[in-house]
């Protein structure tokens, strides 16, 4: 159906370029107007009501109606509605939020440099790498590895970092400086009768083969999200992060945490460094530092790091890199308003209750003949869609099954991320067990309609066997 050229629907059309859809079939389509938000819900400009499944993209924390956040803002608003912090300047807000982050950060990271995007987060954290080593003498040291499936952002060289084939197609990417190591996941790249364990040998193998072959000399720092977001949400096996970091630290290779999904509670800790067992040199956040509510985000590095290139741009006479709103102050404030609700509310606790409840109700979904895994931890899961359990055989992309999972849960009131090999959940932290039901409903009806269609199209067995 056309939308009506004067409707907010029609000048959509007529004048935007929507991020990770499909131009050619929005101009026909038009978009979904969200006009408000309260708790886990938002509405269309319709009145329709829908369960944020994903909250929003990966990142509204709080769910969209959290008025101690607008309240900061306003306030900030009144007394310093912006201001820079280039050339020494700075402001309240985004101090103490600094002085916060650091005091529940990973230990070892003692500084802090605020962008606005988790792409820019990484981006620059890449920058500081190179930056320290050319401080530090080793101006071969530059080599970023990254992994199969990852996803880092979409810049330049995060989405070079980034390791998903459409954000590089026909956008001339990934440039130069990226190695791609493997992805750790057992059910997906597992080998015929694999334990897991011999998988977690085999792909840490790969990665020191790999160093040992490109030189430890050229290769500068290693990158990882705790669980893969857009990549599948892929959870490591337990003994995956300390295994990979004995190599790193044998190369002198430093350890980029990219918690931008995973920060701030989304695995049941604080951060997904804790629950994995990463010690990193970097960070990056974003996304639930403000649950969403203003653009900000922060690479946090270490003391190492960070003395050795507060020397290098003494003698350089300036540290020439920033961002004209980085540490913009009402972005600030919000996000410093936001971790003041995280540990008022003890939000940790509750995710640590609900997390398991929607860890089992994904379980429940691995019985049904178009998942082949059911995966995820804390507030964050995926199930895995396939033609064929045993052989674990891919839906061709082609045939549109993911997509059309995603539109019949629309279709019941709740909001989803499909892609052709798999279906995301990761609602706000303060959703409750009612609202994981309605929203767990909602999948399992979507999975039997995308069921039936690959029945239709030949794709599967004729036989829909409803989950449990």
């Amino acid at each position: 159906m056309v939308a009506q050229p004067n409707s907010l629907a029609g000048r959509d059309v007529a004048s935007v370029i929507h991020p990770y859809t499909n131009l050619e079939q929005h101009k026909t389509t038009g978009p979904t107007v969200i006009a408000k938000g309260e708790g886990v819900y938002v509405y269309d400009d319709g009145g329709r009501k829908y369960l944020e499944g994903m909250a929003g993209l990966w990142s509204t924390s709080l769910g969209f109606s959290e008025k101690r956040l607008v309240e900061a803002a306003i306030r900030q608003m009144q007394q310093l509605p912006t201001y820079h912090i280039f050339n020494g300047r700075s402001n309240e807000a985004m101090i103490e939020l600094a002085a916060a982050l650091l005091k529940i950060a990973p230990k070892g990271l003692g500084k802090v440099l605020f962008a606005n995007s988790g792409s820019e987060a990484n981006d620059q954290a890449a920058k500081l790498v190179w930056f320290y080593n050319n401080a530090i003498g080793r101006p071969r040291k530059k080599k970023i590895i990254s992994r199969v499936r990852a996803y880092h952002g979409i810049t330049v060289f995060s989405g070079s970092l980034t390791g998903l084939p459409p954000n590089h197609n026909d956008f001339d990417l990934p440039v130069g400086g990226v190695l791609r190591t493997d992805c750790p996941s057992h059910y997906l790249y597992g080998l015929a009768g694999e334990s897991e364990r011999a998988f977690v040998d085999r792909v840490v193998g790969n990665l020191e083969q790999m160093i040992i072959r490109e030189g430890p000399d050229t290769i500068a720092a290693f990158i990882a999200e705790p669980v893969n977001g857009a990549g599948g949400v892929i959870v490591p096996p337990r003994d995956y992060f300390p295994r990979v970091q004995e190599v790193l630290r044998r190369y002198d290779i430093l350890v980029i945490a990219d918690e931008v999904i995973t920060g701030f509670g989304r695995t049941g800790n604080m951060f997904g460094c804790e629950t994995f067992g990463i010690e990193p040199d970097i960070m990056t956040v974003a996304k639930a530092l403000s649950s969403a509510y203003l653009p900000i985000s922060a690479t946090v590095i270490s003391e190492t790091i960070a003395e050795a290139i507060t020397k290098h741009s003494g003698k350089l006479g300036n540290f020439a890199h920033g961002f004209t709103y980085a540490g913009h102050p009402v972005s600030a404030a919000v996000a410093l308003e936001t971790l003041r609700i995280y540990e008022e509310r003890d939000i940790l606790s509750h995710v640590r209750q609900v997390g398991p409840y929607l860890q089992e109700k994904l379980q429940a979904l691995a019985g049904h003949p178009l998942v082949g895994e059911a995966r995820g931890v804390g507030l964050i899961g995926a199930v895995h869609l396939v033609a064929d359990k045993p052989s674990r055989a891919a839906l061709p992309p082609a045939a549109g099954i993911g997509p059309l999972i995603q539109q019949s849960a629309f279709d019941r009131g709740v909001l989803l991320r499909a892609t052709p090999d798999a279906v995301y959940v990761c609602p706000p932290l303060i959703i409750t067990r009612g609202e994981i039901d309605e929203l767990i409903s909602a999948l399992k009806g979507a999975l039997d309609d995308g069921y039936a269609e690959a029945v239709r199209k030949g794709l599967v067995g004729a036989e829909v066997k409803k989950a449990g």
